[in-house]
């Protein structure tokens, strides 16, 4: 999947290894986690694959600079990834797994669980405040303001999932203190 992300990225247009990371960061990292050394490990596997081709950039007094662009066997990778049938809707919710066997524990230590579900949750969606921001300033740079529409889409359902995810976390405490 991360393969995907950096090929998506990549499609809009060419970047290093560092921008790709700053735009991971400010978009995808809300609900694909990837740390740098794995984007820079993928970034040489899909340049084995062809699916990128990297520019080495002399710099003076710098290291060398690293450009990553797509090829048409990386675009042709990507639209075939979003073309197929698989929908990508399959639960693997690590937070349900450890909540199914939360009976081992007293109710007051699942209480404080849910405690931090909730404010995990309340967090990441301060979080998503700036996200505005943050398409209307990619949409610029890359030209391709009808890019935007779908990047706000994503936001809306982490937002909407998020929000979720706090009432699901008050109604699991309200059931336990009611114990």
């Amino acid at each position: 999947m991360l393969k995907h992300g950096i090929l998506g990225l990549l499609n809009y247009q060419d970047m290093t290894g560092y921008e790709i990371m700053e735009v991971f960061r400010d978009s995808l990292n809300y609900f694909w986690d990837a740390k740098t050394s794995q984007i820079y490990r993928e970034l040489q596997k899909l340049e084995q694959k062809g699916f990128v081709n990297k520019t080495v950039i002399p710099q003076s007094g710098k290291p060398d600079k690293n450009v990553y662009s797509i090829t048409e066997t990386g675009q042709a990778e990507l639209l075939q990834w979003l073309s197929d049938d698989d929908l990508g809707l399959r639960i693997k919710t690590p937070v349900l797994m450890k909540v199914f066997f939360l009976g081992e524990r007293s109710a007051s230590e699942n209480i404080q669980y849910f405690e931090s579900v909730k404010e995990r949750c309340e967090q990441f969606l301060k979080s998503l405040e700036p996200v505005p921001g943050y398409i209307e300033t990619y949409g610029n740079m890359i030209g391709q303001h009808d890019k935007e529409l779908y990047w706000q889409m994503t936001v809306e359902y982490g937002r909407r999932i998020t929000e979720t995810q706090i009432e699901w976390a008050k109604d699991c405490i309200r059931s336990l203190e009611g114990k």
